[in-house]
């Protein structure tokens, strides 16, 4: 991947949800919802605080993430479609998956 995060920014893959239900009904991609699930491809430094310390950040390049819905800014990199977002626009790291 060419792009290097800044801040406290981190770049996410959405993670496809199912496209079937329980019951064995499949959901058109259509009617589908974006999956608020993704995968942490890169991480930038950190912020620093008011004093200039570096502060580091709470996830590392592999976690799985829950995300808003509406959360980060879209970017296309080598037809893959990408979210890049704040570190706090990000709700929790999956754990156990």
């Amino acid at each position: 991947m060419n792009l290097r995060p800044l801040a406290d920014r981190v770049i996410v893959k959405r993670i496809d949800s199912e496209t079937k239900t329980a019951s064995g009904i499949f959901i058109p991609d259509a009617a589908a919802e974006k999956p608020d699930q993704g995968e942490v491809l890169a991480v930038g430094p950190g912020k620093k605080n008011d004093k200039g310390d570096l502060l580091p950040m709470n996830v590392k390049v592999g976690d799985r993430v829950l995300f808003g819905k509406y959360s980060g800014q879209t970017v296309k990199v080598a037809g893959d479609e990408l979210l890049v977002m704040k570190e706090d626009d990000l709700f929790a790291v999956v754990e156990g998956k």
